[in-house]
């Protein structure tokens, strides 16, 4: 079990005291980023924990988490899309098909011998579903029917970053428990201890989610692309909208949009606030650049890269739909 982030401390402290009111399902909420899934373990692994600590804190020493930690223990499952899984144990396919991103109904369907089984160690079984919200409408239809018939001693730990996307009726059956994005402060200074130059930007990049800051940093995730980027929407103007997007290329989509999402984020609180949130280095450029935007426009091009992110892992024509995303861009300040 990892060590909690600083910021986690809380929300341990919450978990440790429904302990002796558990409910059948807990559903785990918050930002992406923030450690929701390292939180919904550790729990998991103290419930299974034959000597857990005074804290609550699994001991570590039992054979319960040494087969937690072997990823083999008999009261414990994990439910994710089949790519996560991939992604995690390093398997890359040359050809065929790819894996999905979703969590399929026959995962769900699979858990039904487990749900009805008595526990190995006569404690808690417990499953983890992540990311919820990844589920296809079967699948969430399936898991609905057990959790309208729940087993006694059986705990589902459904963790989401999109509640929202949730069936009502799955939601109406958990306990909501929301985990907290870190401040500023706390989240720079962890990512200061882990070697990142600069955490305040990271921090802002990823929407102040260090998990993701540290990720992105440690991988490069996009730097120079973002650079360019950034460098050629400060002057729109002077941007050459089918050049850019031919450089950015190289760039997952889903990251030209993000940045895009945050920096007219950015233009409507300079417009409404006279405030910024995630380039502050930025902050006179950009409420130079909000006086001459309309509001309206302004409101539809986010509406626009809203929906250009639900098609972004899968565009037809990368090239083209950046071309279309950067044109509506320019297009903002051509009044």
């Amino acid at each position: 079990m990892k060590q909690l982030y600083p910021w986690q401390s809380d929300s341990w402290q919450s978990l440790q005291g429904l302990r002796s009111r558990l409910p059948h399902a807990l559903l785990i909420k918050g930002s992406q980023g923030i450690g929701k899934l390292d939180l919904a373990l550790g729990f998991a692994q103290s419930l299974l924990c034959s000597a857990p600590k005074s804290d609550g804190m699994a001991c570590q020493e039992c054979d319960s988490c040494h087969w937690f930690e072997q990823d083999s223990h008999p009261d414990f499952r994990l439910i994710q899309p089949d790519a996560m899984s991939a992604a995690e144990d390093g398997e890359e396919k040359s050809g065929g098909k790819k894996p999905s991103r979703e969590i399929s109904v026959d995962q769900i369907r699979d858990l039904s011998s487990f749900a009805n089984l008595s526990a190995h160690c006569g404690g808690y079984r417990v499953v983890v579903v992540y990311p919820a919200e990844t589920m296809n409408n079967n699948a969430a239809n399936s898991l609905l029917k057990t959790l309208e018939e729940p087993t006694d001693k059986l705990l589902f730990l459904l963790i989401t970053h999109k509640p929202q996307q949730l069936l009502p009726t799955i939601l109406s059956r958990c306990l909501g428990f929301t985990v907290n994005t870190p401040s500023c402060e706390v989240g720079a200074a962890w990512l200061s201890t882990q070697g990142v130059k600069d955490p305040e930007q990271a921090l802002a990049q990823t929407g102040f989610a260090p998990l993701q800051a540290l990720n992105w940093a440690e991988a490069g995730e996009g730097a120079e692309e973002r650079k360019l980027l950034l460098s050629a929407i400060r002057q729109p103007s002077k941007m050459d909208a089918l050049a850019l997007a031919e450089s950015l290329l190289k760039a997952q989509p889903v990251h030209v949009i993000h940045c895009l999402q945050q920096w007219c984020h950015d233009l409507a609180s300079a417009q409404l606030a006279g405030s910024v949130r995630y380039f502050p280095e930025q902050a006179n450029e950009l409420i130079k650049l909000a006086s001459g935007v309309s509001s309206v426009a302004l409101m539809r091009f986010q509406k626009e890269l809203l929906e250009a992110r639900r098609a972004a892992f899968h565009p037809l024509n990368p090239k083209l739909f950046l071309e279309s995303l950067l044109l509506s861009y320019r297009q903002l300040f051509a009044a």
